[in-house]
């Protein structure tokens, strides 16, 4: 009877192991299951988030550097005259025009000729930076020593009589890609096919910014006494007493008394942003381009260097994006003397 009554109980045992789980103790265990893959999921995205933000940052970096690098040679090229060879065909400095020009929120496009159809608007108030420059060699596209933004070859003028229109350009620009995306583009003339042409150096500019530090001292000290815009420079020129009797002469004499071959130094900013919404926050931030001192004591007034995130389309405003600045001197400057039309040393 013992026996039988072993077995007995063993299978009952056996029977209650059979038994499932209670609907609570489903419930539960999908719950923490779930609660299992969505903090999984969650540090998935997070880093994911993070690895793009780090990305966008970096990349963004590099390529601007890029961009400063580009625009500062370009600067520091402004108004190169190629005295290695004596034969080379040299421009009177009075009769030159600047070396340096710019425009306010202005644009152009790609195929227009160098900067005289600009489109009277620029995206976020963008300005304009064109560079003149002389190049070298005589054959074709030039011996290579000197190049434009665009890193072609710039020849030398074809005679003396067309030597001011001849020099070499580099314009800087900001327009719409196809995809509505802000870029900041490279103008050049191309000596072997005869037009103009542009290229991108960098995506993701939202704004690009100038202004012009001007030598105001009266002898000239080659120091920069003030920083400011196209628009206030050409204002300083509308204030210049011209001599001569027709068009031209009162031209040739603004060319040698202008502001624009003043400039000693460039102060460059630029608002870029990454390719994608990497941005982990939902914060507006407000950029000022050249600092908040010179926002507040232009607001209004030089309307590029201040944007806004709020004002920026919905599609781009969680983007990774930061304000790059570069201060230029500027090498070849020719202050003119209005005797002897040549360019006169800094005191």
């Amino acid at each position: 009877m013992s026996k039988i009554t072993y077995k007995s109980s063993f299978v009952n045992l056996a029977k209650a192991n059979q038994y499932g789980l209670t609907l609570i103790e489903l419930l539960i265990s999908i719950t923490v299951g779930l609660l299992v893959v969505l903090a999984a999921t969650g540090l998935v995205v997070s880093t994911k988030k993070l690895f793009l933000s780090q990305t966008e940052g970096n990349e963004t970096q590099d390529t601007t550097r890029f961009a400063l690098d580009n625009i500062s040679r370009s600067i520091r090229r402004a108004g190169y005259v190629n005295y290695d060879f004596s034969n080379s065909f040299q421009i009177t400095p009075a009769k030159a025009k600047a070396d340096i020009i710019g425009m306010d929120a202005n644009s152009v496009t790609a195929t227009s000729d160098d900067i005289s159809s600009p489109t009277g608007s620029a995206v976020n108030f963008s300005d304009l930076l064109a560079i003149r420059f002389f190049g070298s060699g005589k054959t074709g596209s030039g011996d290579g020593t000197v190049s434009n933004c665009a890193g072609f070859s710039v020849p030398e003028p074809v005679s003396s009589n067309t030597a001011d229109q001849d020099r070499g350009w580099s314009i800087y620009y900001v327009a719409n890609d196809a995809n509505g995306e802000p870029e900041l583009f490279c103008k050049y003339y191309s000596p072997d096919t005869g037009k103009w042409n542009a290229q991108s150096i960098v995506r993701g500019v939202e704004s690009f910014q100038v202004l012009y530090g001007v030598d105001t001292s009266n002898p000239t000290d080659g120091s920069a006494n003030k920083f400011l815009t196209a628009t206030a420079l050409n204002a300083l020129d509308a204030t210049l007493v011209l001599v001569g009797d027709t068009a031209d002469q009162k031209a040739e004499d603004l060319n040698r008394k202008t502001y624009w071959k003043k400039i000693t130094e460039i102060k460059i900013a630029l608002l870029v942003s990454g390719a994608q919404n990497s941005r982990q926050d939902d914060a507006k931030t407000t950029y000022n381009l050249f600092g908040a001192s010179y926002a507040a004591a232009n607001s209004g007034i030089d309307k590029g260097t201040t944007i806004r995130e709020a004002d920026l389309p919905a599609s781009r405003q969680n983007r990774i994006r930061k304000v790059y600045n570069a201060t230029v001197l500027v090498r070849n400057v020719c202050n003119v003397d209005p005797d002897r039309g040549t360019c006169l040393p800094p005191n």
